[in-house]
């Protein structure tokens, strides 16, 4: 008796596996990463330089390049240099990129902030030209670490040798290098553009 309760149950459960699968991707779902959704015959495409309409001289550059290597990296399109051998092309308009505390600690210490990069993004067909989807207004948000989870390494003590993890979790002052905070703003427009990348190729 218990083994057919047993049977039953999984042939309820085949049951409505088969009748939610259709409806699940007839909605339009898909796996990330996925370019279904791109003209078949779309194999380049060219990331135009971003206009720049916030206050922050050099986003514009960042952001492309950063959107530029992502492209590269996935493959799916072979990323050109000039928009007349794209297929499709990419272009965009920054308005703004906004920064506010996410956590502190006890000491009211910054440990995170969150980052908010507004922007319009356009992907277009180059021929015929026909706007294949378009993005206004979109707004990309980031968690990233704040000054406690850098270590200024070019410091006597931490060159020395003097200091350990638990040292560096007690220390209360310390401040970003302008290297480090070149490397934060590198990975946070790697991130960017890792999102807008996945919002183009599902469209959404």
């Amino acid at each position: 008796m218990e083994i057919f309760s047993t049977l039953r149950w999984k042939q309820v459960w085949f049951f409505l596996a088969a009748m939610v699968m259709p409806t699940i991707f007839g909605c339009g779902y898909q796996f990330a990463g996925e370019s279904s959704l791109l003209p078949k015959d779309a194999k380049t495409i060219y990331v135009e330089p971003f206009v720049n309409r916030s206050r922050d001289v050099g986003l514009e550059m960042e952001l492309t390049s950063a959107l530029r290597g992502e492209f590269y990296r996935r493959r799916q399109l072979r990323v050109v240099d000039q928009s007349e051998l794209a297929d499709v092309i990419v272009s965009g308009v920054v308005r703004s990129l906004d920064s506010s505390v996410a956590s502190v600690n006890r000491q009211d210490e910054v440990l995170q902030y969150e980052s908010r990069l507004n922007l319009d993004v356009t992907l277009r067909r180059r021929e015929p030209n026909e706007i294949l989807w378009r993005g206004q207004g979109l707004q990309l948000n980031e968690i990233h670490a704040g000054s406690r989870a850098a270590v200024v390494v070019t410091s006597s003590d931490f060159r020395t040798g003097s200091l350990n993890s638990s040292d560096v979790r007690r220390m209360t002052d310390i401040q970003l290098t302008d290297t480090e905070r070149k490397n934060v703003r590198t990975r946070l427009m790697e991130r960017f553009a890792k999102e807008l990348h996945q919002r183009m190729m599902e469209m959404f």
